[in-house]
């Protein structure tokens, strides 16, 4: 295929498919890679077989007994989620207890992941998704930490945003289980079409805590939607509505409108790497803030209410136009 690079394909190598972006991993550890692609299955990411095309993102894993030293002279901050970032202009290290990430931005962008043997699996999850997140940023594709759901009837989308024990999967099964149509429960890619924020799913499946109360630090039960809700996953939607959500305790649910102002600062929190990886700030920044032009948003003081049935449907449908 001329002009088209060839890849020596082992079972170690892989073609990956999202949003229009076609992604080639590279793992130099066999066993390493049978857990990358069983957590590659938990996200919505499409096998290709012949791509018939060069990858827009190459991501190599490999694994040793040390990682590799970081350039000195480097700037460096903590980031929210646990490590370190070593950044200098178009590419940045980022350093966990025992892993290592490196992108170069180029044709195609160049992610590096380094392991040591025995590091955790919550680890190894957490590197991979910055590798594949930090190149989707590249090409206009933002992560948030987010449910998405639909209203029935209506196609208006609507992003149940929060940290984890916010509540947001409880709230988002409950919808989906209610006929409601859905994205993912937990994290989303957000993108410029036209003048318009889409939002599309990221995570396959689910995970809800095992407690009616959810809780940090809750153990969490998985499963693949598919099947369980009577509607079928939407593979992306216009946001209308922004529901910020927190678990009160109290008995009741309220919630409280936002300025577009509050909104704009409530989506900087939940997106932390817009203002940490500085060569795409500003294309991220942009992304949110016409987001929080296009779509009210909410301050959702989730009570114990909201677990009752019919009453996430009910009292969200209400707040929706539903």
């Amino acid at each position: 295929m001329e002009g088209i690079e060839v890849f020596d394909r082992p079972a170690r190598q892989s073609f990956y498919e999202v949003a229009g972006r076609l992604l080639f991993t590279d793992c130099f550890d066999r066993e390493l890679a049978l857990l990358i692609e069983r957590l590659f299955a938990g996200w919505q990411l499409t096998p290709v077989s012949f791509p018939g095309r060069n990858p827009d993102v190459k991501i190599t894993f490999e694994r040793g007994e040390s990682l590799p030293d970081i350039p000195a002279g480097l700037q460096q901050f903590e980031i929210a989620q646990g490590g370190r970032c070593h950044t200098a202009g178009d590419h940045y290290y980022l350093q966990f207890e025992n892993s290592l990430l490196h992108l170069a931005h180029g044709d195609p962008v160049s992610v590096r992941v380094w392991m040591i043997p025995g590091a955790a699996d919550p680890e190894l999850a957490r590197v991979t998704s910055f590798a594949v997140c930090a190149a989707l940023r590249r090409f206009g594709l933002f992560e948030i930490h987010s449910g998405g759901v639909v209203v029935p009837g209506t196609g208006t989308g609507v992003l149940i945003i929060g940290p984890s024990g916010s509540g947001k999967s409880t709230l988002t099964q409950s919808l989906a289980t209610a006929g409601w149509g859905y994205l993912s429960d937990d994290e989303l890619l957000l993108s410029l079409v036209g003048e318009q924020v889409e939002a599309r799913g990221f995570r396959s499946f689910f995970a809800l805590a095992q407690s009616a109360s959810v809780a940090h630090g809750l153990l969490k039960t998985r499963f693949e939607p598919a099947g369980v809700f009577a509607a079928p996953p939407l593979p992306r939607v216009v946001p209308r509505f922004l529901l910020l959500t927190t678990v009160s305790g109290e008995k009741e649910t309220h919630l409280q409108g936002l300025t577009q102002a509050e909104s704009m600062t409530r989506l900087i929190r939940a997106c932390p790497w817009a203002t940490y990886d500085s060569s795409v700030a500003a294309s991220n920044l942009e992304v949110l803030s016409r987001l929080a032009r296009q779509a009210k948003g909410f301050d959702l003081l989730a009570g114990v209410d909201l677990l009752g049935p019919g009453n996430a449907s009910r009292i969200i449908g209400s707040a929706c136009g539903a």
